[in-house]
């Protein structure tokens, strides 16, 4: 049995916080936040729960009446909190550690419209050529229009080789465009590092995950053995969706001495947190740009606005997405989990991360172009990033790779930058000098 989505999730929430007051006023009698009014919804519940069993035109069950319930409640508060149940939990907890299965989308709900936060790299979504900011209208012949987060996710996933096609509302594009994609495994490889120019570094951070920050040290320690003492970097946060906010610490920790990098706020103190910069093996002597557009989001803005904030680089592109929402996992009984919205995410000046974004330093577009089918093709120097190349086994491809990302406007754009600053210092020394 299946309610309309609108109203399964209007009756789930109300149904949900009856069951709720029924519980805390069964297990924990003392707990004064529950009111009057909390317990005479009870009597709703109840009814209504009764009516339902009693009534419907099918036989349904308790437990699915209240997992409809848990879920309306969830859906009801954001985009981003809801009911994770066994085989969802297990799936998260695979993704943090950069496998999965999939298309290879983030996406979230923004205006009531299924949005594409961004495109993973090197995955089914992103040789499709979807972008960030994409309006996912149907998926195969089901309408988006009254479909949750949590259902479309379901709806998107699927055996690895199964097909699904997308119809999609782009900006700028009068029809509607459709993109048949091939499900896959999802293998995320989240830091890749090249020398664009001796002494001149490019760092493409792929999504935050569990090992993020340990290969980011290992992959500079590794091109500075390589060659001559880094002068400036490049780091690529462009489509990075984000992933686990300690990562996002860790790195912004890795290029910052000292100094607040993120707090959070929300309604207890446990959600109040400060996050700061420690001096150990921080990598301070060079300058930075960093990559940003619309695809960057949550731990990716965290990132960009922590060093924004205390100048320690220039952050380069578009508006960022403006996911600044904390969820924590609260596991329910080892097997399923809540993830619920608990706090917001703050950049060191106190600017707000969520629905506004990071506003670079240097506004640049880049421009896409589509291919005579309509299905998105990239424009030279991709969105979705270098190839996964192993520079020690095949050098000619990796040449290849470095030529294709200065050949990218805004990598370019970048480099240029660095080697202009490390020219002025130049100038600068000798000023003294003399």
């Amino acid at each position: 049995m299946k309610l309309p989505d609108r109203k399964r999730r209007l009756f789930g929430a109300f149904l949900a916080l009856g069951w709720v007051l029924f519980l805390a006023g069964l297990l924990v009698p003392r707990v004064s936040a529950v009111g009057p009014g909390g317990y005479r919804s009870l009597e709703t519940f109840a009814n209504i729960l009764a009516i339902v069993q009693r009534n419907y035109v099918k036989e349904v069950e308790t437990e699915e009446l209240i997992t409809g319930a848990i879920e309306g409640m969830l859906g009801s508060l954001d985009p981003h909190s809801d009911y994770l149940a066994e085989d969802e939990y297990r799936e998260l907890q695979t993704e943090t550690e950069g496998r999965f299965g999939g298309l290879g989308l983030e996406i979230t709900v923004r205006n009531g419209v299924l949005t594409v936060i961004s495109p993973i790299e090197d995955t089914p979504a992103a040789r499709a050529g979807m972008q960030p900011g994409d309006q996912i209208v149907g998926i195969d012949d089901q309408s988006t229009e009254e479909m949750g987060l949590t259902e479309a996710v379901e709806r998107l996933r699927g055996p690895q080789g199964s097909s699904v096609t997308l119809s999609v509302r782009r900006k700028g594009q009068e029809q509607l465009l459709k993109f048949p994609i091939v499900r896959d495994v999802i293998k995320i490889n989240s830091v890749r590092a090249y020398v664009l120019e001796s002494g001149f570094l490019y760092v493409r951070i792929a999504q935050f995950q569990d090992r993020t920050s340990e290969d980011l040290k290992s992959a500079l320690a590794k091109k500075q053995a390589d060659g001559e003492a880094v002068k400036g970097l490049v780091l690529d946060l462009r489509n990075n969706p984000g992933g686990l906010l300690n990562q996002a610490v860790e790195v912004s920790d890795l290029f910052l001495d000292s100094g607040l990098i993120v707090y959070t706020d929300g309604r207890l103190d446990q959600q109040k947190q400060k996050f700061s910069a420690r001096r150990e093996n921080s990598r301070t002597g060079f300058p930075m740009v960093v990559l940003v557009n619309g695809g960057s989001a949550s731990a990716s803005e965290i990132v960009a606005g922590a060093l924004q904030d205390h100048k320690r680089a220039l952050v380069l592109g578009t508006q960022t997405f403006g996911k600044g929402s904390v969820q924590t996992i609260l596991p329910l009984d080892g097997r399923s989990a809540l993830r619920l919205t608990t706090a917001e995410y703050f950049t060191p000046n106190g600017r707000s991360i969520h629905e506004t974004g990071i506003r670079p330093d240097i506004v640049m577009e880049r421009v896409t172009r589509l291919s005579p089918s309509g299905t998105g093709t990239q424009a030279k120097g991709s969105e979705a990033g270098p190839a996964n190349e192993d520079p020690d086994k095949r050098p000619a491809a990796l040449d290849g790779t470095v030529q294709r990302l200065k050949s990218d406007p805004q990598v370019g754009r970048a480099l240029e930058l660095l080697k202009g600053w490390e020219m002025f210092r130049g100038l600068a020394g000798s000023d003294k000098a003399t």
